[in-house]
């Protein structure tokens, strides 16, 4: 029945995210006539949170979001399933864009929304051009004061538990390059939620830890790696805290030994109030 459940849900996601990405062509469209293309990506991200978060009651709870606000930066977040594009919708900030494998412009509605909303396409098979992408969406950073969302992974993980693929190191060149804060966003491991591998597609709760920014302007390229690593540990020690993302299953199951708790100490208060003996009772028993 579960893998059922996956595929029809599946669909109906399928679904959600080719409406949204129309609703995304129109709205970059627009946007971009008025002015304001670089709101296309917000826009659109808010849009699906809404829509999927609607249809399959998911919700993400955001500790210190706030900090996402400290722009420009570049914003570095774990990559573990398709529901990433759903956490982006919650945490994606605005003036901010993304970076993409080149593959994805050619996908119906999707490719021709994040052509018109300004995603960076990277042709990972052609270094040189891959790094003239970066250095060009460095400098439109720099200049709008905006943020670039970034998977250091480079792939989506899959993983059945809390961890992290190793970091490749575009991201931090480019900080380093351009002097701007790291700012690094924790997600709670999902495949509790949702897995390929285990056919599972449940409703829950999605955990997000945004981590203090790292400077780099005093840093060199000879500092890359370091940095690197520096952000690895952080976002390690924080996916291993931030555990897996309860299901709703879970949460009810919990709220229901919380009220049998507390029936049950309030059982016991009453039994032991019963059992109190007055002491002017006492001593008139004794007399008598």
């Amino acid at each position: 029945m579960s893998k059922v459940v996956y595929y029809v849900k599946g669909f109906f996601a399928l679904l959600a995210l080719t409406s949204c990405a129309v609703y995304g062509v129109i709205a970059s469209t627009v946007l971009s006539l008025l002015g304001k293309r670089n709101l296309s990506q917000w826009s659109t991200a808010r849009v699906f949170y809404a829509t999927f978060s609607t249809l399959f009651n998911i919700t993400i709870e955001v500790d210190r979001p706030e900090i996402l606000e400290k722009l420009p930066a570049i914003l570095v977040s774990n990559h573990q399933s398709e529901l990433d594009v759903f956490i982006l919708g919650k945490v994606f900030p605005k003036r901010c864009s993304m970076t993409s494998k080149k593959q994805l412009k050619w996908v119906p509605f999707l490719g021709q929304f994040m052509t018109l909303s300004g995603v960076f396409f990277l042709d990972r098979a052609n270094k040189s051009t891959a790094i003239s992408t970066l250095d060009t969406a460095l400098q439109k950073l720099k200049n709008e004061k905006g943020a670039l969302y970034i998977f250091p992974e480079g792939t989506r993980s899959y993983a059945l538990e809390p961890k992290l693929l190793p970091f490749k190191k575009g991201a931090f060149h480019m900080a380093v390059q351009g002097g701007i804060p790291v700012i690094p966003i924790v997600a709670s491991n999902t495949s509790s939620l949702y897995s390929p591998k285990t056919k599972t597609f449940k409703s829950g709760v999605i955990k997000i830890k945004v981590l203090d920014p790292i400077e780099t302007k005093d840093l060199t390229k000879d500092d890359v790696a370091d940095l690197t690593q520096e952000v690895y540990d952080k976002m390690k020690t924080a996916v291993d805290l931030l555990g897996y993302s309860p299901t709703n299953d879970h949460l009810e199951a919990e709220t229901d030994e919380d009220t049998e708790t507390e029936s049950e100490a309030g059982n016991t208060y009453t039994d032991t109030e019963e059992d109190v003996t007055v002491p002017g009772e006492t001593t008139q028993l004794l007399d008598k």
